[in-house]
């Protein structure tokens, strides 16, 4: 979760890659993964669908115990506002989740009144999507 990630963990990125057009996501959910890699796309195991990742620069050291990197991987359920806009995240957004535009390499993010339910993003004003407020 987004106020469980610390500095540290986050200290080794060089880069975070969008997969999808941040200006159409009002917030991603953010979760610290273990993976085999500190680059590259990583295999994603849960519902929904990645949206972005971190890619660790060269002084990152793997676990000692498991060899994995820990890397910060971007994510949305099925259920979140993009698709379902009058859903349960209508007026809030999950505790991992974060505003995707607060987000840069080495850099937490923070809610914002757009990812908890304000001003619309782009896209839900293109489809004339409007939260009730």
């Amino acid at each position: 979760m987004s106020s469980l990630i610390t500095e540290d963990e986050i200290s080794h990125e060089a880069e975070l890659v969008w997969l999808e057009d941040l200006d159409d996501l009002d917030y991603v959910r953010q979760s610290i993964d273990r993976l085999p890699t500190r680059k590259g796309r990583p295999a994603y195991h849960r519902d929904g669908r990645m949206v972005g990742y971190a890619i660790l620069g060269p002084t990152a050291k793997p676990s000692r115990a498991s060899g994995t990197f820990r890397r910060r991987v971007f994510w949305l359920l099925p259920h979140d506002r993009d698709t379902a806009p009058d859903g349960l995240y209508a007026k809030s957004a999950p505790a991992e989740a974060v505003d995707p535009c607060s987000l840069e390499a080495r850099v937490k993010g923070y809610k914002t009144e757009r990812s908890e339910g304000g001003p619309p993003s782009t896209a839900m004003q293109e489809l004339g999507i409007t939260l009730p407020l």
